[in-house]
């Protein structure tokens, strides 16, 4: 399957790609150390791929503050 860098991931695949578990992902976005989810639905977020290829890119300084949403 290929992405385009706008593509949405669920947390399933973000937690295979950053070997993160679910509590330390929200931690992290509360902490602004982690990319912030996209609310999709009520009970259904989402991350850009970009997000979480930069992230990945550089996890020791990532900001969330540097990276603004749409």
């Amino acid at each position: 399957m290929s992405e385009t860098p706008d593509s949405i991931l669920r947390l399933k695949t973000v937690l295979q790609r950053t070997g993160l578990s679910r509590s330390t992902v929200y931690r992290k976005m509360g902490d602004g150390t982690f990319p912030k989810g996209l609310k999709l639905s009520t009970r259904c977020t989402g991350w850009r791929v970009s997000a979480i290829t930069e992230w990945l890119r550089n996890r020791q300084f990532y900001d969330a503050a540097d990276h603004p949403q749409d």
